[in-house]
């Protein structure tokens, strides 16, 4: 039996640890995987459907996912997505592209894991993974001090800096994956991208856009 503390985190943290982002292992990526190295920092101003969340990273806690991000966020992968999962006291999570063929070719292009120097603490962002060198294109805020994903591999690459408030507005009201909510199929939304998401899950908000602050 799991101790209380651990039993109330227990499926959250199955859940995110499921979570790829990836296509179609079919697919022959046509995008050289060689990384940019980002800044040691930079800022990223994500202009959303609830309000501005301005995002610093530190590339120190986490070069590989700091370069990956700094990446992304250039090449406008996160322009119109949806924050697809948005769990109270938990996570808000974003990162399918609203084009299928966009995901196909991003979802192929994993990254090596960072050692994690830091916390899960509230405001700080991680890559979803599944496993070792998993992550891709998945990003999550933290909504709530989730130090218990520390062990799990997650390693923060940045945090909040503005607009903490407007994360914690989005709208949550499909919550978690089913059976604890009722959140988007992952795979279809990498398959079919925002017209999927648009017709059965219109109160989602959404990235309108994502830049890299000079």
């Amino acid at each position: 039996m799991f101790p209380k503390t651990v039993g109330r985190f227990l499926a959250p943290i199955l859940l995110l640890a499921l979570l790829v982002g990836c296509g179609p292992r079919d697919v022959k990526p046509e995008k050289a995987s060689k990384p940019t190295q980002a800044p040691p920092t930079f800022k990223v101003k994500f202009e959303t459907s609830k309000g501005e969340i301005v995002v610093e990273v530190i590339r120190d806690w986490a070069p590989r996912g700091a370069d990956r991000f700094y990446e992304l966020v250039a090449d406008r992968f996160y322009d119109g997505s949806r924050f697809f999962r948005v769990v109270r006291n938990f996570v808000a999570q974003f990162g399918v592209s609203g084009d299928p063929a966009t995901s196909r070719l991003w979802g192929q292009l994993r990254f090596p894991d960072d050692p994690v120097k830091g916390s899960n603490r509230k405001g700080t962002l991680s890559f979803a993974m599944s496993g070792p060198a998993t992550r891709t294109t998945q990003v999550f805020i933290n909504l709530a001090d989730n130090t218990q994903l520390d062990s799990q591999g997650f390693a923060p690459f940045g945090r909040v800096v503005s607009g903490m408030d407007v994360a914690e507005k989005l709208d949550r009201s499909y919550g978690d994956f089913p059976p604890r909510g009722n959140a988007p199929d992952q795979k279809r939304a990498e398959r079919e991208g925002n017209e999927y998401l648009a017709r059965y899950f219109p109160r989602l908000d959404s990235i309108k856009k994502a830049t890299i602050e000079p």
